[in-house]
């Protein structure tokens, strides 16, 4: 399976479950809520734009996996059958992964972001192994 799609699905995972909270198992056909937060909007969306592309059959399972993960919000099974309804969906729609994609705040696409402030600070994105700050100092294995 695409690398791409496998990541995609693990960083919209958290935007599927706010949705299935804010919205229950009618995420995919109420209207967006002004009053529900940023992220479930997101996830709403992602839903919204899935279930628009998907034909009967694809609905119907997506339809049955949203209802499963709202049913039951602590079942990592039912969120992951969700997770695998979006995959199968843009598995073969790089339009809809580019169009889904862009829906994911900017953070997410843009990787990670990583700021240091102060005197000697250290910022770093990922395991850098050891750092050392100060003055004239031997890093020490």
């Amino acid at each position: 399976m695409n690398a791409e799609i496998v990541q995609f699905a693990g960083q919209v995972s958290p935007y599927l479950t706010a949705a299935l909270g804010a919205y229950g198992a009618g995420v995919l056909t109420r209207a967006e809520n002004a009053a529900v937060d940023a992220t479930a909007n997101v996830g709403h969306r992602i839903l919204q734009a899935v279930w628009r592309r998907r034909d009967e059959q694809g609905r119907a399972d997506l339809e049955a996996a949203v209802l499963d993960a709202a049913e039951e919000p602590e079942d990592e099974d039912a969120t992951a059958a969700l997770r695998q309804q979006i995959k199968r969906a843009i598995r073969g729609d790089a339009e809809l992964l580019r169009e889904l994609t862009e829906m994911l705040p900017a953070a997410c696409n843009a990787g990670v972001i990583v700021t240091a402030s102060g005197d000697r600070s250290i910022a770093a994105g990922g395991n850098i192994g050891f750092a050392v700050t100060g003055d004239m100092r031997t890093p020490q294995e």
